[in-house]
Protein backbone atom coordinates (compact mmCIF):
# COMPACT_ATOMS: atom_id res chain seq x y z
CA UNK A 1 0.00 0.00 0.00
CA UNK A 2 1.21 3.49 -0.86
CA UNK A 3 1.99 5.76 2.11
CA UNK A 4 0.33 9.50 2.00
CA UNK A 5 4.22 10.81 0.89
CA UNK A 6 4.02 8.89 -2.12
CA UNK A 7 0.37 9.60 -3.04
CA UNK A 8 1.39 12.97 -2.48
CA UNK A 9 4.25 12.74 -4.75
CA UNK A 10 2.21 11.28 -7.52
CA UNK A 11 -0.26 13.99 -7.23
CA UNK A 12 -2.85 11.18 -6.11
CA UNK A 13 -5.52 12.84 -4.43
CA UNK A 14 -4.26 16.07 -4.84
CA UNK A 15 -7.91 17.56 -4.42
CA UNK A 16 -7.69 16.65 -0.58
CA UNK A 17 -4.49 15.69 0.21
CA UNK A 18 -1.59 18.04 0.64
CA UNK A 19 1.41 19.10 2.98
CA UNK A 20 2.18 22.73 3.75
CA UNK A 21 4.45 22.07 6.82
CA UNK A 22 2.65 25.29 8.78
CA UNK A 23 -0.60 25.93 10.15
CA UNK A 24 -2.33 28.60 11.86
CA UNK A 25 -5.56 28.01 13.82
CA UNK A 26 -7.43 30.31 16.38
CA UNK A 27 -8.13 29.34 19.99
CA UNK A 28 -8.40 31.63 23.58
CA UNK A 29 -7.99 31.88 27.33
CA UNK A 30 -9.23 34.51 30.11
CA UNK A 31 -6.37 35.55 32.04
CA UNK A 32 -6.92 37.59 34.99
CA UNK A 33 -10.76 37.80 34.08
CA UNK A 34 -9.64 39.57 30.75
CA UNK A 35 -10.28 37.17 27.55
CA UNK A 36 -7.70 37.13 25.13
CA UNK A 37 -7.16 35.62 21.94
CA UNK A 38 -4.42 32.95 20.69
CA UNK A 39 -3.13 31.90 17.82
CA UNK A 40 -1.99 28.27 17.45
CA UNK A 41 0.93 27.95 14.91
CA UNK A 42 2.41 24.25 14.60
CA UNK A 43 5.34 23.64 12.50
CA UNK A 44 6.86 20.80 11.16
CA UNK A 45 10.51 20.47 10.46
CA UNK A 46 12.08 17.14 9.53
CA UNK A 47 14.52 15.17 11.94
CA UNK A 48 14.57 13.17 14.90
CA UNK A 49 10.99 13.43 16.77
CA UNK A 50 10.21 15.73 18.90
CA UNK A 51 6.95 17.95 20.06
CA UNK A 52 7.81 21.57 21.94
CA UNK A 53 5.53 23.68 22.88
CA UNK A 54 6.18 27.06 23.10
CA UNK A 55 4.67 30.87 24.92
CA UNK A 56 4.69 30.37 28.61
CA UNK A 57 2.61 27.18 28.56
CA UNK A 58 2.03 25.75 32.72
CA UNK A 59 1.79 22.45 32.93
CA UNK A 60 -2.23 21.30 32.17
CA UNK A 61 -0.50 23.31 28.41
CA UNK A 62 3.01 21.41 28.56
CA UNK A 63 0.89 18.23 28.87
CA UNK A 64 -1.32 18.27 26.11
CA UNK A 65 1.43 17.26 23.62
CA UNK A 66 0.51 13.22 25.27
CA UNK A 67 -3.45 13.77 25.46
CA UNK A 68 -2.90 15.22 21.53
CA UNK A 69 -0.63 12.66 20.33
CA UNK A 70 -3.10 9.87 21.90
CA UNK A 71 -6.34 11.16 20.64
CA UNK A 72 -4.90 11.41 17.19
CA UNK A 73 -3.80 8.16 17.10
CA UNK A 74 -7.23 6.58 18.51
CA UNK A 75 -8.96 9.41 15.70
CA UNK A 76 -7.59 6.93 12.96
CA UNK A 77 -4.62 9.46 12.20
CA UNK A 78 -0.83 8.83 12.24
CA UNK A 79 0.42 9.63 15.52
CA UNK A 80 3.13 12.41 15.71
CA UNK A 81 4.97 10.09 17.76
CA UNK A 82 5.30 7.54 15.22
CA UNK A 83 7.40 9.68 12.92
CA UNK A 84 10.58 11.02 12.70
CA UNK A 85 9.35 15.03 12.73
CA UNK A 86 10.12 17.88 14.76
CA UNK A 87 6.98 19.37 15.76
CA UNK A 88 6.91 23.32 16.97
CA UNK A 89 3.41 24.43 18.45
CA UNK A 90 3.72 28.93 19.03
CA UNK A 91 1.28 29.83 21.43
CA UNK A 92 1.04 33.75 20.41
CA UNK A 93 1.01 36.47 22.16
CA UNK A 94 4.20 34.50 23.58
CA UNK A 95 4.47 37.06 26.65
CA UNK A 96 1.06 36.08 27.93
CA UNK A 97 0.72 33.14 30.87
CA UNK A 98 -0.97 30.16 28.32
CA UNK A 99 -3.18 27.73 31.15
CA UNK A 100 -5.35 25.29 30.84
CA UNK A 101 -6.30 22.28 28.74
CA UNK A 102 -8.96 24.50 26.57
CA UNK A 103 -6.01 24.49 23.38
CA UNK A 104 -6.10 20.82 23.10
CA UNK A 105 -8.62 20.73 20.26
CA UNK A 106 -6.49 23.39 18.40
CA UNK A 107 -3.66 22.23 18.51
CA UNK A 108 -4.62 18.77 17.20
CA UNK A 109 -6.12 20.75 13.98
CA UNK A 110 -3.35 22.52 13.55
CA UNK A 111 -0.68 19.80 13.46
CA UNK A 112 -3.37 17.59 11.39
CA UNK A 113 -3.25 20.90 9.09
CA UNK A 114 0.42 21.30 8.99
CA UNK A 115 1.28 17.91 7.95
CA UNK A 116 -1.27 17.92 5.03
CA UNK A 117 -3.60 15.06 7.08
CA UNK A 118 -6.83 17.41 6.62
CA UNK A 119 -7.82 20.67 5.44
CA UNK A 120 -10.16 23.46 5.59
CA UNK A 121 -10.23 27.21 6.50
CA UNK A 122 -8.94 28.72 9.57
CA UNK A 123 -9.92 32.36 9.52
CA UNK A 124 -13.05 33.62 11.40
CA UNK A 125 -13.33 30.02 13.21
CA UNK A 126 -12.58 29.95 17.10
CA UNK A 127 -11.63 26.23 18.62
CA UNK A 128 -11.83 25.21 22.46
CA UNK A 129 -11.45 21.94 23.65
CA UNK A 130 -9.85 19.48 26.03
CA UNK A 131 -9.06 15.88 24.37
CA UNK A 132 -8.97 12.45 25.81
CA UNK A 133 -7.09 10.16 24.81
CA UNK A 134 -10.13 8.41 22.99
CA UNK A 135 -10.54 11.69 20.81
CA UNK A 136 -13.44 12.69 23.06
CA UNK A 137 -13.85 16.19 23.88
CA UNK A 138 -14.33 17.30 27.36
CA UNK A 139 -15.76 20.39 28.76
CA UNK A 140 -13.54 23.61 30.30
CA UNK A 141 -14.10 26.56 32.27
CA UNK A 142 -14.66 30.37 31.58
CA UNK A 143 -16.00 29.56 27.60
CA UNK A 144 -18.57 32.47 28.19
CA UNK A 145 -16.18 35.31 28.07
CA UNK A 146 -14.68 33.68 25.27
CA UNK A 147 -17.09 33.27 23.10
CA UNK A 148 -18.15 36.88 23.30
CA UNK A 149 -14.87 38.27 22.40
CA UNK A 150 -14.37 36.13 19.47
CA UNK A 151 -18.22 37.79 18.67
CA UNK A 152 -16.80 40.98 19.30
CA UNK A 153 -13.47 40.56 17.37
CA UNK A 154 -15.29 39.55 14.28
CA UNK A 155 -15.11 35.32 14.36
CA UNK A 156 -18.54 33.88 12.99
CA UNK A 157 -17.85 31.00 14.13
CA UNK A 158 -16.63 28.87 17.64
CA UNK A 159 -16.59 25.38 18.04
CA UNK A 160 -16.60 23.69 21.85
CA UNK A 161 -17.30 20.81 23.47
CA UNK A 162 -21.16 19.43 23.68
CA UNK A 163 -20.88 20.26 27.62
CA UNK A 164 -20.14 23.73 26.99
CA UNK A 165 -23.10 24.53 24.14
CA UNK A 166 -25.45 26.10 26.39
CA UNK A 167 -23.06 28.12 27.70
CA UNK A 168 -21.37 29.45 24.22
CA UNK A 169 -25.17 29.65 22.31
CA UNK A 170 -25.53 32.77 25.33
CA UNK A 171 -23.91 35.18 22.96
CA UNK A 172 -25.76 36.08 19.65
CA UNK A 173 -24.11 36.96 16.98
CA UNK A 174 -22.38 34.21 16.59
CA UNK A 175 -22.85 30.31 15.13
CA UNK A 176 -21.48 27.74 17.71
CA UNK A 177 -20.84 23.98 17.11
CA UNK A 178 -20.78 21.98 19.37
CA UNK A 179 -19.14 18.26 19.03
CA UNK A 180 -18.53 15.13 21.22
CA UNK A 181 -15.06 14.31 19.67
CA UNK A 182 -11.99 15.65 17.33
CA UNK A 183 -13.14 13.27 13.99
CA UNK A 184 -16.84 14.67 14.65
CA UNK A 185 -14.90 18.54 14.57
CA UNK A 186 -12.81 17.26 11.34
CA UNK A 187 -15.75 15.41 9.45
CA UNK A 188 -17.47 18.73 9.30
CA UNK A 189 -14.68 21.59 8.58
CA UNK A 190 -13.50 19.09 5.75
CA UNK A 191 -14.46 20.34 2.27
CA UNK A 192 -15.02 16.66 0.92
CA UNK A 193 -15.29 12.86 2.14
CA UNK A 194 -11.39 12.17 2.85
CA UNK A 195 -10.33 9.24 1.26
CA UNK A 196 -7.59 8.08 3.49
CA UNK A 197 -4.70 5.78 2.89
CA UNK A 198 -4.79 3.26 5.90
CA UNK A 199 -1.82 4.69 7.13
CA UNK A 200 -1.50 8.64 7.38
CA UNK A 201 -4.93 8.85 7.62
CA UNK A 202 -8.99 6.75 7.48
CA UNK A 203 -11.29 7.65 5.78
CA UNK A 204 -13.36 10.15 6.93
CA UNK A 205 -16.95 10.92 5.21
CA UNK A 206 -17.85 14.47 5.50
CA UNK A 207 -20.80 14.69 8.33
CA UNK A 208 -21.73 18.46 9.18
CA UNK A 209 -22.66 20.04 12.71
CA UNK A 210 -25.61 21.65 13.05
CA UNK A 211 -25.62 24.89 15.16
CA UNK A 212 -26.52 24.82 18.42
CA UNK A 213 -29.58 27.56 18.85
CA UNK A 214 -29.43 30.27 20.96
CA UNK A 215 -29.83 29.59 24.28
CA UNK A 216 -33.43 31.13 25.94
CA UNK A 217 -33.09 33.61 28.34
CA UNK A 218 -34.94 33.27 31.69
CA UNK A 219 -36.88 35.90 32.50
CA UNK A 220 -38.89 35.48 35.38
CA UNK A 221 -36.70 35.47 38.76
CA UNK A 222 -36.67 32.44 40.84
CA UNK A 223 -39.03 31.49 43.13
CA UNK A 224 -36.84 33.03 46.63
CA UNK A 225 -36.44 30.31 49.50
CA UNK A 226 -37.98 32.66 51.49
CA UNK A 227 -40.20 35.31 51.09
CA UNK A 228 -40.70 38.82 52.83
CA UNK A 229 -44.07 37.46 54.52
CA UNK A 230 -42.90 34.49 55.95
CA UNK A 231 -40.67 36.70 57.85
CA UNK A 232 -42.90 38.06 60.75
CA UNK A 233 -42.57 41.21 62.88
CA UNK A 234 -39.45 43.24 61.96
CA UNK A 235 -40.93 45.97 59.80
CA UNK A 236 -37.91 48.16 60.39
CA UNK A 237 -35.60 45.59 58.86
CA UNK A 238 -37.62 44.83 56.27
CA UNK A 239 -38.22 48.63 55.77
CA UNK A 240 -34.61 49.11 55.57
CA UNK A 241 -34.02 46.07 53.33
CA UNK A 242 -36.18 47.38 50.89
CA UNK A 243 -34.04 50.93 50.63
CA UNK A 244 -30.86 49.48 50.82
CA UNK A 245 -32.68 47.33 47.55
CA UNK A 246 -33.94 50.18 45.75
CA UNK A 247 -30.74 51.99 46.24
CA UNK A 248 -28.09 50.08 46.30
CA UNK A 249 -27.27 50.61 49.90
CA UNK A 250 -25.45 48.65 52.24
CA UNK A 251 -26.44 47.35 55.45
CA UNK A 252 -26.06 46.12 58.98
CA UNK A 253 -28.15 43.83 60.50
CA UNK A 254 -27.68 43.33 64.37
CA UNK A 255 -29.41 41.74 67.32
CA UNK A 256 -29.67 38.51 69.27
CA UNK A 257 -29.43 35.18 67.86
CA UNK A 258 -32.87 33.99 66.74
CA UNK A 259 -34.01 37.10 65.91
CA UNK A 260 -34.27 36.43 61.57
CA UNK A 261 -31.33 38.17 60.85
CA UNK A 262 -30.41 35.51 58.27
CA UNK A 263 -33.47 34.99 57.26
CA UNK A 264 -34.09 38.56 56.18
CA UNK A 265 -30.71 38.32 54.12
CA UNK A 266 -31.91 35.12 52.44
CA UNK A 267 -35.48 37.43 51.70
CA UNK A 268 -33.24 40.42 50.34
CA UNK A 269 -32.03 38.21 47.04
CA UNK A 270 -36.22 38.32 45.85
CA UNK A 271 -36.75 41.50 45.93
CA UNK A 272 -33.88 42.57 44.15
CA UNK A 273 -34.52 43.84 40.21
CA UNK A 274 -33.12 41.30 37.45
CA UNK A 275 -30.03 42.15 35.70
CA UNK A 276 -29.88 43.83 32.44
CA UNK A 277 -28.15 41.61 29.47
CA UNK A 278 -24.95 43.05 29.50
CA UNK A 279 -24.51 42.56 33.13
CA UNK A 280 -26.12 39.03 32.93
CA UNK A 281 -22.66 38.41 30.64
CA UNK A 282 -20.40 39.66 32.79
CA UNK A 283 -21.30 37.76 35.71
CA UNK A 284 -21.98 34.51 33.99
CA UNK A 285 -18.72 34.99 32.71
CA UNK A 286 -17.11 35.63 35.89
CA UNK A 287 -18.71 32.93 37.42
CA UNK A 288 -17.55 30.13 33.99
CA UNK A 289 -13.86 31.68 34.47
CA UNK A 290 -14.38 30.88 38.39
CA UNK A 291 -15.48 27.33 37.55
CA UNK A 292 -18.90 28.24 39.57
CA UNK A 293 -21.35 27.56 36.33
CA UNK A 294 -21.65 26.15 33.34
CA UNK A 295 -24.54 26.12 30.52
CA UNK A 296 -27.06 28.47 32.72
CA UNK A 297 -26.92 32.15 32.25
CA UNK A 298 -27.05 34.21 35.80
CA UNK A 299 -30.49 36.17 34.97
CA UNK A 300 -30.46 37.88 38.33
CA UNK A 301 -28.21 39.07 41.16
CA UNK A 302 -25.96 36.68 42.78
CA UNK A 303 -26.06 35.78 46.37
CA UNK A 304 -22.97 34.56 47.94
CA UNK A 305 -22.59 34.12 51.99
CA UNK A 306 -18.90 32.69 52.98
CA UNK A 307 -18.74 31.43 56.27
CA UNK A 308 -16.46 33.64 59.12
CA UNK A 309 -13.84 30.80 59.21
CA UNK A 310 -12.91 31.87 55.31
CA UNK A 311 -9.76 32.74 54.56
CA UNK A 312 -7.89 35.89 53.59
CA UNK A 313 -7.57 35.07 49.93
CA UNK A 314 -10.69 33.40 49.19
CA UNK A 315 -12.37 36.35 49.86
CA UNK A 316 -10.55 39.14 47.88
CA UNK A 317 -9.28 37.04 45.70
CA UNK A 318 -5.55 36.15 44.96
CA UNK A 319 -2.83 33.74 44.59
CA UNK A 320 0.60 32.72 42.65
CA UNK A 321 -1.64 33.93 39.86
CA UNK A 322 -4.45 35.69 41.33
CA UNK A 323 -8.13 34.54 40.86
CA UNK A 324 -11.22 36.29 41.81
CA UNK A 325 -12.68 35.77 45.54
CA UNK A 326 -15.81 35.79 46.84
CA UNK A 327 -16.12 39.46 46.77
CA UNK A 328 -15.68 39.06 42.91
CA UNK A 329 -18.61 36.36 42.39
CA UNK A 330 -20.61 38.98 44.34
CA UNK A 331 -20.49 41.65 41.31
CA UNK A 332 -23.84 42.93 40.45
CA UNK A 333 -25.18 41.27 43.62
CA UNK A 334 -25.11 40.55 47.25
CA UNK A 335 -22.39 39.79 49.03
CA UNK A 336 -23.56 38.13 52.86
CA UNK A 337 -21.60 37.80 55.81
CA UNK A 338 -22.87 36.35 58.94
CA UNK A 339 -21.45 36.71 62.33
CA UNK A 340 -19.64 39.89 60.49
CA UNK A 341 -17.45 40.97 63.75
CA UNK A 342 -16.03 36.90 63.02
CA UNK A 343 -14.26 37.12 60.21
CA UNK A 344 -10.38 37.95 59.86
CA UNK A 345 -9.75 41.94 60.71
CA UNK A 346 -7.77 41.68 57.43
CA UNK A 347 -11.02 40.39 55.43
CA UNK A 348 -12.81 43.40 56.99
CA UNK A 349 -10.73 46.26 56.63
CA UNK A 350 -10.01 44.75 52.64
CA UNK A 351 -13.58 45.64 52.17
CA UNK A 352 -12.80 48.95 52.47
CA UNK A 353 -11.95 48.91 48.70
CA UNK A 354 -14.90 47.72 47.07
CA UNK A 355 -17.28 49.54 48.98
CA UNK A 356 -15.92 52.71 47.83
CA UNK A 357 -14.27 51.76 44.22
CA UNK A 358 -16.23 48.96 43.17
CA UNK A 359 -13.15 46.67 42.39
CA UNK A 360 -10.40 45.17 44.47
CA UNK A 361 -6.90 45.34 43.01
CA UNK A 362 -4.41 42.27 43.71
CA UNK A 363 -1.04 42.46 43.27
CA UNK A 364 1.44 39.86 43.37
CA UNK A 365 5.38 38.97 42.15
CA UNK A 366 3.75 37.22 39.32
CA UNK A 367 1.40 39.80 38.06
CA UNK A 368 -1.26 42.51 39.59
CA UNK A 369 -5.14 41.77 38.50
CA UNK A 370 -7.93 44.34 39.13
CA UNK A 371 -11.11 42.45 39.80
CA UNK A 372 -14.92 44.12 39.83
CA UNK A 373 -16.57 43.85 42.67
CA UNK A 374 -19.80 46.11 42.48
CA UNK A 375 -22.17 44.55 45.36
CA UNK A 376 -24.65 45.26 48.41
CA UNK A 377 -23.16 44.19 51.24
CA UNK A 378 -25.14 42.44 54.13
CA UNK A 379 -22.90 42.19 57.51
CA UNK A 380 -24.87 40.17 60.36
CA UNK A 381 -23.52 40.68 64.06
CA UNK A 382 -24.70 39.22 67.62
CA UNK A 383 -24.94 42.39 70.10
CA UNK A 384 -22.04 40.75 71.87
CA UNK A 385 -19.85 37.24 71.61
CA UNK A 386 -22.58 35.31 73.68
CA UNK A 387 -25.31 37.02 71.94
CA UNK A 388 -27.32 38.01 75.11
CA UNK A 389 -26.28 41.52 75.64
CA UNK A 390 -29.41 43.00 76.53
CA UNK A 391 -31.93 40.28 75.87
CA UNK A 392 -34.54 40.44 78.26
CA UNK A 393 -34.67 37.41 80.06
CA UNK A 394 -31.22 36.48 79.69
CA UNK A 395 -27.74 37.14 80.73
CA UNK A 396 -24.56 38.07 79.22
CA UNK A 397 -21.68 35.56 80.12
CA UNK A 398 -19.14 37.61 78.35
CA UNK A 399 -15.99 38.95 80.08
CA UNK A 400 -15.93 42.56 80.87
CA UNK A 401 -15.25 44.91 77.74
CA UNK A 402 -15.89 42.18 75.86
CA UNK A 403 -18.37 43.47 73.64
CA UNK A 404 -16.55 47.02 73.28
CA UNK A 405 -13.85 44.55 71.56
CA UNK A 406 -16.30 42.62 70.01
CA UNK A 407 -17.90 45.93 68.11
CA UNK A 408 -14.65 47.31 67.47
CA UNK A 409 -13.25 44.58 65.71
CA UNK A 410 -15.00 46.66 62.82
CA UNK A 411 -12.71 49.44 62.05
CA UNK A 412 -14.27 53.14 61.47
CA UNK A 413 -13.58 53.25 57.57
CA UNK A 414 -15.93 50.05 57.30
CA UNK A 415 -18.74 51.35 59.29
CA UNK A 416 -18.08 54.97 57.58
CA UNK A 417 -19.07 52.71 54.20
CA UNK A 418 -22.41 51.08 55.67
CA UNK A 419 -25.37 53.26 55.02
CA UNK A 420 -28.09 51.44 57.71
CA UNK A 421 -27.37 50.07 60.69
CA UNK A 422 -31.04 48.45 62.04
CA UNK A 423 -31.72 46.99 65.40
CA UNK A 424 -33.18 43.42 65.05
CA UNK A 425 -34.88 42.40 68.11
CA UNK A 426 -36.50 39.47 69.65
CA UNK A 427 -40.02 39.14 68.25
CA UNK A 428 -43.43 38.44 70.45
CA UNK A 429 -44.47 35.11 70.26
CA UNK A 430 -47.55 35.91 69.32
CA UNK A 431 -46.77 37.89 66.22
CA UNK A 432 -44.81 34.41 64.69
CA UNK A 433 -48.70 33.28 63.74
CA UNK A 434 -50.24 36.54 62.82
CA UNK A 435 -51.36 36.45 58.34
CA UNK A 436 -48.97 38.47 56.24
CA UNK A 437 -49.86 42.06 55.90
CA UNK A 438 -50.74 43.89 53.27
CA UNK A 439 -47.94 44.72 50.66
CA UNK A 440 -45.73 42.32 52.56
CA UNK A 441 -45.05 39.40 49.87
CA UNK A 442 -41.51 39.72 48.00
CA UNK A 443 -43.03 40.44 44.51
CA UNK A 444 -45.36 43.43 45.80
CA UNK A 445 -41.88 44.57 47.44
CA UNK A 446 -39.89 44.29 44.50
CA UNK A 447 -42.29 45.81 42.68
CA UNK A 448 -41.93 49.12 44.43
CA UNK A 449 -37.70 48.94 44.13
CA UNK A 450 -38.51 48.57 40.70
CA UNK A 451 -40.19 51.61 40.19
CA UNK A 452 -37.52 53.54 42.55
CA UNK A 453 -35.02 51.91 40.23
CA UNK A 454 -36.77 53.39 37.31
CA UNK A 455 -36.94 56.86 38.41
CA UNK A 456 -33.09 56.71 39.52
CA UNK A 457 -32.55 55.66 36.10
CA UNK A 458 -34.03 58.39 34.71
CA UNK A 459 -32.74 60.73 36.74
CA UNK A 460 -28.86 60.01 35.88
CA UNK A 461 -30.09 59.80 31.94
CA UNK A 462 -30.86 62.93 31.99
CA UNK A 463 -27.77 64.07 34.00
CA UNK A 464 -25.61 61.80 30.95
CA UNK A 465 -24.38 59.21 33.62
CA UNK A 466 -23.86 55.79 33.36
CA UNK A 467 -24.66 55.07 36.96
CA UNK A 468 -27.60 53.04 37.77
CA UNK A 469 -28.38 53.73 41.73
CA UNK A 470 -28.16 56.28 44.36
CA UNK A 471 -25.40 54.80 46.40
CA UNK A 472 -23.24 55.47 43.37
CA UNK A 473 -23.65 58.70 42.94
CA UNK A 474 -20.54 60.45 42.07
CA UNK A 475 -19.41 63.17 44.92
CA UNK A 476 -19.64 66.30 42.05
CA UNK A 477 -23.00 65.18 41.69
CA UNK A 478 -24.91 64.88 44.82
CA UNK A 479 -25.71 68.44 44.90
CA UNK A 480 -27.15 69.02 41.66
CA UNK A 481 -28.75 65.52 41.59
CA UNK A 482 -29.96 65.74 45.48
CA UNK A 483 -30.59 69.31 45.85
CA UNK A 484 -32.30 70.36 48.92
CA UNK A 485 -34.05 73.60 49.98
CA UNK A 486 -32.20 75.71 53.09
CA UNK A 487 -34.64 74.49 55.61
CA UNK A 488 -33.81 70.89 55.44
CA UNK A 489 -30.32 71.89 54.41
CA UNK A 490 -30.21 73.43 58.06
CA UNK A 491 -31.28 70.93 59.41
CA UNK A 492 -29.11 68.33 58.06
CA UNK A 493 -25.69 70.17 58.84
CA UNK A 494 -26.64 70.90 62.63
CA UNK A 495 -27.39 66.72 63.13
CA UNK A 496 -24.50 66.39 60.81
CA UNK A 497 -22.34 68.70 63.58
CA UNK A 498 -24.28 67.23 66.79
CA UNK A 499 -23.41 63.86 65.25
CA UNK A 500 -20.03 64.64 64.44
CA UNK A 501 -20.18 62.97 60.86
CA UNK A 502 -17.70 62.56 58.16
CA UNK A 503 -17.67 64.41 54.95
CA UNK A 504 -18.42 60.05 53.26
CA UNK A 505 -21.00 60.02 55.86
CA UNK A 506 -22.85 63.25 55.38
CA UNK A 507 -23.21 62.20 51.40
CA UNK A 508 -24.09 58.72 51.92
CA UNK A 509 -26.95 60.51 54.32
CA UNK A 510 -28.23 62.43 51.36
CA UNK A 511 -27.96 59.53 49.37
CA UNK A 512 -29.73 57.38 51.58
CA UNK A 513 -32.23 59.98 51.93
CA UNK A 514 -32.64 60.11 47.77
CA UNK A 515 -33.60 56.73 48.04
CA UNK A 516 -36.74 56.92 50.47
CA UNK A 517 -37.80 59.84 48.45
CA UNK A 518 -37.83 57.74 45.60
CA UNK A 519 -39.78 55.11 46.95
CA UNK A 520 -42.30 57.75 48.21
CA UNK A 521 -42.03 58.89 45.02
CA UNK A 522 -41.33 62.24 46.02
CA UNK A 523 -39.27 64.61 43.34
CA UNK A 524 -37.45 66.25 46.27
CA UNK A 525 -35.64 65.30 49.08
CA UNK A 526 -37.82 66.24 51.99
CA UNK A 527 -36.88 66.62 56.14
CA UNK A 528 -38.81 63.14 57.19
CA UNK A 529 -36.43 62.11 54.40
CA UNK A 530 -33.16 63.08 56.02
CA UNK A 531 -34.05 62.40 59.37
CA UNK A 532 -35.32 58.65 58.44
CA UNK A 533 -31.96 58.48 56.80
CA UNK A 534 -29.58 59.61 60.05
CA UNK A 535 -31.45 57.25 62.12
CA UNK A 536 -30.22 54.76 60.01
CA UNK A 537 -26.48 55.78 60.25
CA UNK A 538 -24.32 52.90 61.95
CA UNK A 539 -22.49 55.28 64.51
CA UNK A 540 -25.65 55.38 66.26
CA UNK A 541 -26.43 52.09 66.35
CA UNK A 542 -22.70 50.45 67.30
CA UNK A 543 -22.17 53.15 69.81
CA UNK A 544 -24.68 52.34 71.82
Amino acid sequence: MQTLQQRLAKNTYSDTLFFMSFAKVWSAETHLLAPHLISVETDIAPGLHSFSVVGLPDKAVEESRDRVSAAIKNSGFKSPKQKNQKVTVSLAPADLKKEGPAFDLPMALAYLKAVGAIRFETEKRLFLGELSLDGALRSVAGVLPLVEEARRRGFTEVFVPQENAREAALVRGITVFAAQTLSAVIAHLIPKDLPGDGEDAPFVKKRAIKPTPETPIPDEPPEAQIDFSDIKGQETAKRGLEIAAAGGHNILLWGPPGTGKTMLAKAFAGILPPLSFQEMLEVTGIHSVAGKIRDTLIAHPPVRSPHHTASYVSITGGGAIPKPGEATLAHRGVLFLDEFPEFDRRVIDTLREPLEERMISVSRARGSAHFPAHFILIAAMNPCPCGNKGVKGKSCVCAPNAAERYRRKISGPVIDRIDLAIEVSAVEHGKLSEEARDGSLSREVRARVLAARARQAERFAKAKLSVKTNADTPAKHIAKLIPLDEKTKGMLNSNARRLDLSARSYHRVMKLARTIADLAERERVSEDDILEALRYRPKQVLNQ
